[in-house]
């Protein structure tokens, strides 16, 4: 179909109809009626699903159009789930495992792989978890996520999948906005504050500005996180046809941060309270990212669509912090601290142009977008480590047991990485409930980088160099009823190497390739429901034989997902999710055993909550969430599957207040969400939490 869906193409014929002089010589008055059409944004929406989606795609479409697996987090969850940070949202999203740390700076996986790009409407950034730099929910309407392989529109990356968040809009054309403070029984405290309107008289250009401030204790001893955001956007309807849009956001976290408890040296994991720490008094970490977004976008009257977009993100962390450098002991206590310092800087810009048009091919309806982009990142990385000798009692920790060490940065890291391609996408239509969905990317990729030892100034370079790599894209969609659609999918990424061979040249680049097939349905008030299963292997894989390497290894990630969101009733809201997922190494020496430890094959996640609006109890909502998974293992570390239960109850008063009270772990759960070696990695989760928030809407 075209750019817009088979159901608005309907209404549009419908109203068209309506209003020729043909039928306006019979009209008859009739009250008025409401019709509520799909909207891409979700912040008015009430609910815990969204009519369209554009994660993995160009253009806003109906999820069922899509033929991958997808999710979104509204920002009705944001709000009553009270995420603040990316990670807290995605860690109640089916199919994700977040590999936890400080607030910001946690790994987020799906199928095996991590994550290593953000978007924002769209546009790509980098993304290093040790950094920090994902963004505070504050400016966030909501959150989609695409699993499996997403090359077509980025060319390289792993084969995770794609996270965008759609940036808040300024659409209001009267004043309005929120304020709201919140607390929880750790001492984190936080304020919000988000205003919208139109800027002149007749609402063509329109802005919006959201601040948000948070500091406070963890409950691991010793850790803070604060963070702030500003951010501001502005919309211009240039014509009725046209749209420009700018939008600037500044995010700072000042953070106390700790790298996990160690284990006994059989790896065997320490039974801590929730609070124990190996955090110095000096640890410290600070960053700052600023991100522009510039959109035009204009809307011809043959319903194609032409877009340009830029986004350019700067960011910056510098950090120096002390963690455990050996095992426990019996005692408890530890010989050793390790710490590491880093000076970070990365540059990035992103540029995208396409032209999205409608066509008929004969009897067959169409659409094709066609499409260029270019990505320039730089990046300059300062390093020092360096180990402090010991003893340290994890029973009875002194975070003033050692002095900071002078840090002498001992290596500098330099990158610079080019790649632009060109991209075309085909939707072809022979009957209405068949679709075939073809594309392919043609990629060019050159960056070297450069490390130098500051102490002798020698330095040595890899370099990356991929030249017309064709990265392609199949599916095929049939509607079985106008609910309900079957899909398959071919999608596939590529990672460019710099290992060389035998003969010194450089390895073909690594290639994430996905077969998926299942089955997307939407039923009454809205409720989406769907199932999966995936097939995703990984070749070319660096294999070292002797002094080179060969590009021989292969991975495989598979497994079934089954997910359901939205609305069961008109107040019942609900997001839940099944996933399994086995990986295994499918040739080398460790052919057969596990790919990805750290993946759980069984991760159930259910969130939802019920608005009275009869009896005593009128203007109150109720919620909750489960999170339950298997054991999962890091270097022969196993954390044993858990379960967690999280209440919420929320009252709404008529002057637009808003009073919410929250309990995370109600049953007080021991246990570990994340596991990585002997000394370092291993987080324990969060202890009963009390949390109220007070928000006024205007």
């Amino acid at each position: 179909m075209p750019a817009f869906t088979r159901h608005s193409l309907a209404f549009l014929l419908a109203t068209t109809a309506l209003a020729s002089p043909a039928f306006a010589q019979d009209a008859i008055n009739l009250d008025a009626i409401a019709i509520k059409g799909s909207s891409y944004e979700t912040e008015d929406t009430d609910s815990y699903t969204s009519d369209v989606v554009s994660v993995g795609e160009k253009a806003a479409m109906e999820a069922r159009e899509v033929p991958q697996s997808t999710a979104v987090v509204t920002r009705k969850q944001i709000e009553d789930g009270d995420y603040t940070a990316l990670e807290t949202a995605l860690s109640d999203t089916p199919g994700i495992m977040i590999l936890n740390n400080n607030v910001g700076r946690s790994s987020i996986y799906s199928r095996g792989y991590e994550f290593d790009y953000l978007y924002f409407d769209g546009l790509p950034a980098p993304v290093s978890s040790i950094y920090g730099t994902q963004p505070d929910l504050s400016i966030v309407d909501h959150v989609e996520v695409l699993k499996g392989p997403a090359g077509l529109f980025i060319g390289t990356g792993e084969p995770a999948g794609a996270i965008n968040m759609r940036l808040k809009q300024a659409n209001a054309t009267e004043k309005t906005g929120y304020a709201k403070v919140s607390a929880d029984s750790n001492g984190q405290m936080r304020g919000e504050f988000d205003i919208s309107s139109a800027l002149n008289k007749d609402g063509t250009l329109r802005g919006r500005f959201v601040a948000a401030y948070g500091d406070g204790d963890s409950w691991v001893d010793g850790v803070t996180n604060g963070v702030k955001s500003l951010y501001g956007t502005v919309a211009w309807d240039v014509t009725p046809d046209t749209k420009l849009t700018f939008s600037v956001s500044h995010m700072e976290r000042d953070i106390t941060p700790y790298n996990g408890l160690p284990t006994y040296s059989d790896g065997t994991l320490i039974d801590a309270d929730s609070s124990a720490t190996t955090v110095m008094d000096w640890n410290n970490f600070e960053n700052n990212t600023n991100d522009y977004v510039v959109a035009a976008e204009h809307h011809f009257d043959n319903g194609a669509r032409l877009k340009f977009s830029m986004r350019r993100s700067v960011q910056d962390a510098n950090f120096l912090y002390a963690y455990s450098g050996s095992a426990a002991s019996e005692d408890n206590t530890i010989s050793r601290l390790a710490w590491l310092a880093r000076d970070f800087h990365q540059d990035s810009l992103a540029l995208d142009a396409h032209l999205e048009t409608p066509f008929e091919l004969g009897s067959w309806a169409g659409n094709a977008i066609v499409g260029a982009d270019w990505q320039h990142v730089e990046s300059t990385m300062y390093q020092a480590r360096g180990a402090i000798s010991g003893t340290f009692d994890l029973d009875d920790w002194d975070a003033s047991a050692a002095s900071a060490p002078d840090v002498d940065y001992s290596t500098r890291t330099k990158t610079d990485t080019i790649s632009k391609g060109l991209y075309t996408q085909l939707r072809l239509s022979p009957i209405e409930p068949l679709t075939f969905i073809g594309g392919a990317r043609l990629s060019w990729y050159e960056g070297d980088s450069t490390a130098t030892t500051l102490s002798t100034g020698s330095s040595s370079t890899s370099s990356y160099d991929v030249s017309g790599h064709v990265t392609p894209f199949a599916g095929v969609t049939y509607d079985l009823s106008p609910s309900t659609t079957l899909y398959a999918s071919y999608s596939s990424i590529f990672i460019p190497q710099s290992y060389t061979d035998a003969s010194g040249k450089l390895l073909d680049p690594v290639e994430g390739r996905q077969f998926e097939t299942g089955v997307k349905a939407s039923l009454a008030y809205g409720l989406n429901v769907s199932a999966a299963i995936f097939d995703l292997r990984e070749v070319n894989r660096p294999t070292s034989v002797d002094d080179y390497y060969v590009a021989s290894g292969k991975v495989e990630s598979k497994g079934v997902e089954l997910t359901v969101a939205g609305e069961v009733t008109q107040n019942l809201h609900l997001s839940a999710g099944y996933t399994y997922t086995h990986t295994e190494y499918l040739n080398g020496d460790d052919e057969g055993e596990t790919f990805s430890t750290y993946t759980p094959e069984h991760m159930f996640k259910i969130q939802a909550s019920y608005d009275v609006t009869e009896g005593a109890l009128s203007g109150w909502s109720f919620g909750g969430r489960l999170t339950t998974m298997s054991d999962f293992s890091s270097n022969g570390i196993t954390a044993p599957g858990y379960g967690v239960v999280d209440l919420m109850a929320k009252k709404h008063f008529d002057n637009d207040l808003t009073l919410q009270f929250g309990v995370d772990n109600v049953f007080d759960k021991a246990y570990y969400t994340r596991v990585g070696s002997t000394t370092v990695f291993n987080f324990q989760g969060e202890p009963r939490t009390f949390n109220v928030s007070l928000s006024k809407s205007f």
